[in-house]
């Protein structure tokens, strides 16, 4: 299951082992470690702010934040 609102994706084997970039900069915690990769916290998705902070900051480019909703 995905959030109602944002589906955030990381492509984990590209994922650099160990780096938590985008951990310690999500002011909502999305993100946590599984072993040495990252994952995002499907339960917490819908609480992303679209800061972009995540994609600013993770070295290998492999965030996607897909919004699930229409705009204006």
């Amino acid at each position: 299951m995905m959030g109602l609102f944002i589906d955030v994706e990381i492509k984990p084997q590209s994922c650099e082992a160990g780096c938590r970039a985008c951990i310690e900069v999500c002011p909502v915690d999305i993100f946590a470690m599984n072993g040495d990769q990252v994952v995002s916290l499907e339960e917490n998705e819908d609480e992303c702010t679209l800061c972009d902070l995540c994609l600013e900051r993770c070295p290998v480019d492999i965030i996607t934040i897909n919004k699930l909703y229409a705009t204006a």
